[in-house]
């Protein structure tokens, strides 16, 4: 296992990116279509975030 994939950060981005992939699905699916569209862009932002975060933290 590689050290991004130790990191904290890298971990959030993997568990928001999950997350917004699975609530994206599951929505287009029509099985929780109560959630409204800026939560689903709220997770890839989460996860954009994580990933720049993991990414500063490897350059240390």
């Amino acid at each position: 296992m590689g050290q991004f994939a130790r990191s904290w950060a890298a971990k959030w981005f993997f568990f928001f990116l999950s997350g917004a992939i699975a609530v994206y699905v599951l929505r287009g699916l029509e099985v929780i279509t109560f959630f409204p569209g800026f939560v689903i862009w709220g997770l890839v932002l989460l996860a954009i975030l994580a990933g720049l975060l993991a990414a500063l933290e490897n350059l240390r």
